[in-house]
C-alpha cells in the first residue's frame, strides 16, 4: 500500500480529465488520461487512455501523482509502536466520574485515592492479584490505558496494599455517603450474607463454618451485603468464619440507625436470618424497625394443622391470601400458592426418593447374598447412613436393621401430609397493609434475588472475590469492600446498558405480564425479542456484560511515530457504532 505526502512539486501536461453524462435516467462516468500541449500559439488535448476501468482510489492515486505529489510506502510513513485497549477502561472510569464515586473516596484527589480508583476500576475490567494488578498499571507492562488515564506512573506491589489500608480506614464515610444517597427513610433495606473460601491459615477471620460454595472443611469468611430496594450494594461487613447468618443482624441494625441516621426502615431478610428470636430481640423492641422475611416450614405446618387458618381453601379464587394466628402478634401473615413450585418440590422429593430406594435396595441385597454377606449391626447401619446423609429424605423412611438382615417401608403418611403443603409459602411482616399490600410485600420479599444477583457477580461471574490470600484481617476487610465498590460500579453499568445486554430493559411491562408477583418473573416484550433475535431494538448485537466490556476493548490508543524522527503521537481507533452507542448510554465522552 502506499501513501501520497508533501506538497505538489511543479504542474504537468499530463493530467486526468473526468466526465459525467446521463442516459436514462443513469450517470455514466468516463476517466481520460490526456497531455495538453500548445500548437499554433493554441491549446490543444490529447487522450493518451482510458482509465475507467481502473478503481476509484488507483484513478485518484494517479490523479494526484500527476499533480506532483509523492508516493511513498505506508509502512514507512509511520509505524504503530504501540497499541492499548482503550474503550473499555474509558466506558467504567468515566462511569465511576459520573457517580462521584471517586469524590465520595475523598473529598481531595491524592495518589491514594488513584489507586483506589484504579483498583476498583481494574476489578471491573480484569480481576486479579494486587501484584498481577500492579504490573498492568505500569507503562512497561500494561494490558490498558488504566493507568496512564490516572496518571499513576511507576506503580508496586506495596503500593496498592498501601492504597487499600488508607480505603479501609475510610469505610464508615464511604458507606455514609452511599447511604444518603440511596437510602432514605421508611425505604426497604435488602439484607443477606453469604460466604467465600480462604487460601492461607492465618488470618484471624479465617474459619471453618457452613459453606456455601461447596467446600466443606475449608477455612472462610463470613459476609454481609446491605442494598436498597433495586439493589443497588450500600455497604458490606466482613465477619469470621463460623458466624451465623442470625449474629449479623445487630451490626447492620446500628449500622442503619447510628450511622445512616434512618429512624424509620423496613429490614427484608430470609427466614434463616430474621429468625423469630431476632425479630422479637432486636427488631421488634425498636421504634422505627419493621422487617419482611418468611416462616420455617415447621412454622407453615403449624398454621396447616387441624382448625388452622392455612387450608388449601384460600386459593380456589387466588394465589395469595392474608391470613392470622396468635403466635405472631402485630404481624401480616401472607400465604402464598405457585403452581409451578408445587410441581416442582414433587417431583424432586419423588426423585429424591427413588434414588434412596435404588441405593438401599444395593444393601439389602449385600445382607442376603450367598458369599461374604453384609453382617452386623454397625456395618450395615454405617452404610445405610451414608446413603441417607447423601439424599437427606431419612425422615421418609422406617428403618429395620439387625445383625442379619436390613429392610426399609416408605412413610407415606408423613410424605403425604408434606405434599399437601408443596408450594405454599407463608411471608410475614410488621408493615401495615395501608403502606405495602399484600402483593408489594410479596414482590418486596422477592428483591432478595437481586442480592442473590450481586452475590454471583461478585464470586463468580464477573468480580472474583476468590481466591483471597490477605493474612491481614484488615486487608481482608477491605479486599471485600473494594468488590462491593467495583459491584456499584457495574451495577450503575448495567443499569444504563440494558438495551444492549440480555437483561430486562423494560420492568413495567414485565410486571404488567407476569401479573401476580407469586408467579415466576416473566420477560417484557423488548427482553424476550432480544433473547429471539439477539439483536437490540436499534438492530446492534446484544451482549452479556462481560463481552460487550470485551468489544469496547478493541477500540484502542495507538502510539504512532512518523516518518523522519518527526514526534510520536496518539490516535484512537474510529468507535464502532456499537461503540457509540455504549459511550452515549453510560453518558461518557471518549477521552484521548
Amino acid at each position: 500500500m502506499c501513501i501520497l505526502m508533501g506538497m505538489a512539486r511543479r504542474s504537468t501536461a499530463v493530467h486526468v480529465v473526468t466526465t459525467t453524462r446521463r442516459y436514462k435516467e443513469r450517470t455514466y462516468k468516463t476517466h481520460l488520461l490526456r497531455r495538453s500541449y500548445r500548437e499554433d500559439g493554441k491549446v490543444k488535448n490529447e487522450t493518451l487512455g482510458n482509465l475507467s476501468h481502473l478503481p476509484d482510489e488507483v484513478i485518484e492515486l494517479i490523479r494526484r501523482a500527476l499533480r506532483g505529489e509523492t508516493l511513498i510506502p505506508a509502512e514507512t510513513a509511520f509505524q504503530i509502536i504501540r497499541s492499548r485497549p482503550h474503550g473499555h477502561v474509558a466506558a467504567v472510569l468515566g462511569t465511576i466520574e459520573r457517580l462521584g464515586l471517586d469524590r465520595i473516596l475523598a473529598s481531595r484527589p491524592s495518589i491514594e485515592r488513584d489507586r483506589c480508583v484504579a483498583l476498583i476500576a481494574a476489578r471491573v475490567l480484569s480481576p486479579g492479584s494486587k501484584l498481577a494488578t500492579a504490573r498492568t498499571l505500569n507503562e512497561e507492562s500494561a494490558t490498558s490505558t488504566l493507568g496512564e488515564m490516572l496518571k499513576l506512573g511507576e506503580v508496586e506491589a506495596e503500593d496498592l496494599y498501601a492504597a487499600i489500608d488508607w480505603l479501609i480506614a475510610r469505610q464508615p464515610r464511604i458507606e455514609q455517603a452511599l447511604a444518603a444517597r440511596h437510602l432514605s427513610n421508611g425505604t426497604l433495606v435488602l439484607y443477606d450474607v453469604t460466604s467465600s473460601y480462604f487460601e492461607g491459615r492465618h488470618c484471624p477471620l479465617a474459619r471453618i463454618g457452613h459453606s456455601r460454595d461447596g467446600k466443606k472443611g475449608s477455612l472462610q469468611i463470613v459476609y454481609g451485603l446491605l442494598c436498597n430496594a433495586a439493589g443497588c450494594p450500600v455497604a458490606v461487613e466482613v465477619y469470621e468464619g463460623n458466624t451465623g447468618d442470625p449474629r449479623t443482624l445487630a451490626d447492620q441494625i446500628r449500622k442503619v440507625q447510628e450511622r445512616f441516621g434512618l429512624e424509620r426502615v423496613v429490614f427484608v431478610g430470609d427466614r434463616g436470618l430474621l429468625t423469630s428470636k431476632r425479630i422479637d430481640e432486636e427488631l421488634r423492641p425498636v421504634d422505627g424497625l419493621d422487617w419482611i422475611s418468611a416462616l420455617r416450614s415447621e412454622q407453615i405446618r403449624t398454621l396447616a394443622s387441624d382448625g388452622g387458618p392455612l387450608q388449601l381453601s384460600l386459593f380456589d379464587t387466588t394465589d395469595l391470601a392474608e391470613i392470622q394466628h396468635p403466635d405472631f402478634p402485630d404481624e401480616r401473615l401472607i400465604a402464598c400458592l405457585n403452581p409451578l413450585l408445587q410441581a416442582e418440590r414433587a417431583r424432586k422429593r419423588e426423585d429424591l426418593l427413588q434414588a434412596t430406594e435404588r441405593e438401599l435396595d444395593t444393601i439389602v441385597a449385600a445382607t442376603t447374598r450367598q458369599k461374604r454377606p453384609l453382617r452386623g449391626k454397625d456395618q450395615i447401619g454405617l452404610r445405610v447412613g451414608k446413603v441417607l446423609n447423601r439424599f437427606k429424605v431419612a425422615k421418609h423412611f422406617e428403618l429395620t436393621i439387625t445383625e442379619t438382615a436390613f429392610a426399609y417401608t416408605r412413610k407415606q403418611d408423613a410424605i403425604d401430609a408434606e405434599a399437601h403443603l408443596d408450594g405454599i409459602y407463608v411471608l410475614r411482616t410488621s408493615v401495615p397493609s395501608q403502606i405495602l399490600d399484600a402483593a408489594g410485600t410479596v414482590q418486596a420479599y422477592k428483591g432478595l434475588a437481586v442480592v442473590e444477583r450481586a452475590f454471583r457477580c461478585l464470586k463468580t461471574v464477573d468480580l472474583h472475590v476468590r481466591p483471597i490470600y490477605h493474612r491481614l484481617d484488615s486487608r481482608v476487610r477491605a479486599h471485600i469492600l473494594l468488590c462491593m465498590l467495583a459491584y456499584y460500579v457495574e451495577w450503575h453499568m448495567r443499569q444504563a446498558l440494558a438495551p444492549l445486554l440480555f437483561a430486562e430493559d423494560d420492568p413495567v411491562d414485565a410486571a404488567q405480564r407476569r401479573g401476580s408477583p407469586v408467579r415466576p418473573a416473566a420477560p417484557s416484550a423488548s427482553a424476550e425479542r432480544k433473547a429471539v433475535t439477539k439483536r437490540s431494538a436499534d438492530d446492534q448485537p446484544v451482549h452479556h456484560f462481560r463481552g460487550l466490556l470485551d468489544h469496547m476493548a478493541t477500540l484502542t490508543k495507538n502510539t504512532v511515530q512518523p516518518e523522519a524522527g518527526l514526534p510520536t503521537f496518539d490516535q484512537l481507533t474510529v468507535p464502532t457504532p456499537l461503540q457509540k452507542q455504549v459511550l452515549e448510554l453510560l453518558e461518557v465522552d471518549l477521552p484521548v
